[in-house]
């Protein structure tokens, strides 16, 4: 990443200029910002998921202008898929393919490829890898190969919802080897049980995921 990092007593990391985390081997990856988790109206809505585009906008119009890489993830489902309550997961049905909850928000900026991920019913939180229904196989998403013919070797991530596909997302981003950020001012979190969210932070500054923004510069 070409920015200036210093470290905090948190673990996390903190970049001090917004303007230099771009350029030509970095890539924005935007997380399933999509209307069932960012609109109210949504089946398995974010809490504040909406509030997030503006910001996300204004890292792409960032990325483009240094000739960053764009990528979007977007959850592509199923009328029925390991994820779904009624199929043995913990999530209502959401992110049907073709329906409106599917879309990615009307107000986000779309400037780059759409990676999909459980088309054909595969289970799995990351843009990366997901896994296969039959014999839980991982399944590449397509997202790194996307990303290693533009040439990408570091990663900015932003998007929904922190504690799952953030987090699985970046941790794969890590184990890839990209070097990789997330934007604490441009994710939210389900918060499934209270504090999700901050241990998914924890969880990824000790993978060496680094963390930007004015929390991780202050906490």
């Amino acid at each position: 990443m070409t920015g200036t990092w210093k470290s905090t007593h948190s673990g996390a990391w903190a970049v001090d200029d917004s303007e230099a985390r771009y350029g030509p081997q970095v890539a924005l990856v935007v997380v399933d910002l999509q209307n069932d988790f960012a609109d109210p109206a949504g089946s398995l809505p974010v809490r504040g998921g909406a509030e997030i585009v503006p910001s996300v906008n204004a890292e792409i119009q960032r990325a483009l202008a240094a000739g960053a890489e764009i990528a979007y993830t977007q959850d592509w489902h199923p009328a029925h898929t390991p994820h779904f309550a009624q199929d043995g997961g913990i999530w209502p049905v959401h992110c049907l393919h073709d329906s409106w909850g599917a879309e990615l928000h009307p107000d986000l900026s779309v400037k780059g490829p759409i990676v999909r991920k459980g088309t054909h019913g595969e289970d799995g939180y990351s843009g990366f890898s997901m896994r296969n229904p039959a014999g839980g196989l991982p399944v590449t998403t397509g997202l790194d190969a996307e990303l290693a013919r533009a040439g990408v070797e570091s990663l900015v991530i932003c998007g929904l919802a922190t504690d799952y596909c953030v987090k699985a997302t970046a941790l794969d981003g890590v184990r890839l080897g990209y070097e990789t950020a997330v934007l604490l001012d441009a994710i939210r979190a389900v918060d499934l049980e209270p504090g999700d969210g901050d241990r998914a932070l924890a969880e990824m500054a000790e993978a060496g995921v680094v963390l930007v923004g004015i929390r991780a510069a202050t906490s």
